[in-house]
């Protein structure tokens, strides 16, 4: 029977309880298991070790006995880099005034002939050839944006540049800052359950084009990337995501939003004098409208709280890992969140002063940046956290090749 992660369960057999105690736990928000950390989730309604198991069945459960690792990473910025003071000469600011509130110094914007498809494309291939995987060896491509160049989504367009030739699957997941840990976990239950050997996750964002440039509360926070992983199946003893917790709460959308509006110039069309309100005005999305003291105080709050649940229903305590990386929103939110779980500064992973909140990129930009001069290794255990609008909040504890 399915449940509400997306993975499968034995049913309620009393008989079959007892052949497999002691019995493993499957939660909607990550794995455990009397033993810590889990190394097999079962899809099928007998368990290993029951007579009568047919062929099919046993296919079915070797394939959800799998495992996932993150075996590749990539990424890509604009080639325009804004600075404090150059923000300075649009707005009433200075670089002391935003360095000391948020720890950004610098961010890259879309401008010319970048464009977001364009840098998810080329951090997908640098994950590709550090990962060593030919493109068409890619079962699905996930990409994480809230501000995707098509209304339609972004994934095919990648999936197409790459030179796919099978046609994978590849469709875009919206969940803002968050994008990039529910794209991680998404991956991990395609190739858990769905038999997938290669999922590319992207992770990308230009929201320097819906931020209002007069509005210093908010236009020194963002800036625009693309960060892309490659997760691939493996045996179930080199599992490489040990828990995660995954949330969403509504009721925030009045702190965080950019929201529909219709555009006022339409009225100059009329209508046809038989219906009302037809036909409807063409709309767009206004400015990110964000209450910066509410989001703080919401990210200060669950995000430990996260990282502590996925951290119990891995096994592991916060001692034991080797690196934080949290989505890169403000460096007093990161120190806050760092310092809540004990976890010392020189574990910490940041590069927010050069790139500033570029949303879904964040959490995969750091970690390339991270791999590829050697602060991450192999075998390195990762705890990692998204946070944004929805408001949607999520964390894993993962293993680094």
């Amino acid at each position: 029977m399915a449940n509400t992660s997306g993975f499968f369960t034995a049913p309620s057999v009393p008989s079959l309880r007892r052949m497999n105690q002691p019995s493993i736990g499957i939660y909607r928000s990550g794995f455990c298991s009397s033993y810590g950390i889990s190394k097999r989730v079962f899809c099928s309604s007998t368990i290993e070790g029951a007579s009568g198991v047919s062929a099919s069945e046993s296919r079915v459960r070797r394939l959800v006995s799998q495992g996932c690792k993150l075996v590749g990473c990539g990424s890509a910025v604009p080639t325009l880099k804004i600075s404090n003071d150059d923000l300075s000469k649009i707005v009433d600011t200075n670089d002391e005034w935003i360095s000391v509130r948020t720890g950004i110094r610098n961010r890259r914007i879309i401008s010319g002939k970048d464009s977001l498809t364009g840098l998810s494309i080329e951090a997908a291939r640098k994950a590709l050839e550090m990962a060593q995987v030919d493109p068409d060896d890619v079962d699905l491509v996930l990409m994480c944006t809230s501000t995707p160049e098509d209304l339609f989504g972004t994934g095919p367009q990648i999936q197409k540049a790459l030179g796919c030739k099978r046609n994978p699957l590849a469709y875009d997941i919206t969940a803002a800052c968050s994008g990039f840990l529910l794209g991680l976990v998404s991956a991990a239950c395609h190739i858990r359950g769905g038999g997938f050997k290669n999922v590319l996750v992207i992770g990308a964002d230009a929201l320097s084009r819906y931020v209002d440039w007069t509005d210093r509360g908010s236009c020194i926070l963002f800036g625009d990337a693309a960060g892309a992983v490659l997760v691939q199946a493996c045996d179930s003893e080199e599992d490489g995501l040990f828990g995660f917790d995954l949330h969403s709460d509504g009721d925030g959308l009045r702190h965080l939003n950019a929201s529909i509006k219709e555009n006022e110039t339409d009225h100059a069309l009329g209508t046809n004098g038989s219906v009302v309100d037809f036909p409807p005005r063409q709309a767009s999305y206004s400015c990110i409208q964000m209450n910066g003291k509410e989001v703080f105080r919401f990210a200060v709050r669950c995000v430990p709280q996260s990282i502590e649940s996925a951290l119990e229903k891995a096994g592991v305590t916060s001692s034991s890992i080797d690196w934080l990386l949290l989505h890169q929103a403000n460096q007093r939110i990161i120190d806050a969140v760092a310092n809540r779980l004990e976890v010392p500064q020189e574990r910490v992973i940041s590069n927010l002063a050069n790139y500033g909140n570029t949303s879904a990129a964040s959490i995969p930009l750091a970690l390339d940046e991270a791999v590829r001069s050697g602060k991450v290794k192999a075998g390195h255990t990762i705890a990692a956290a998204g946070f944004g609008a929805g408001l949607t909040w999520g964390s894993a504890i993962l293993r680094w090749g």
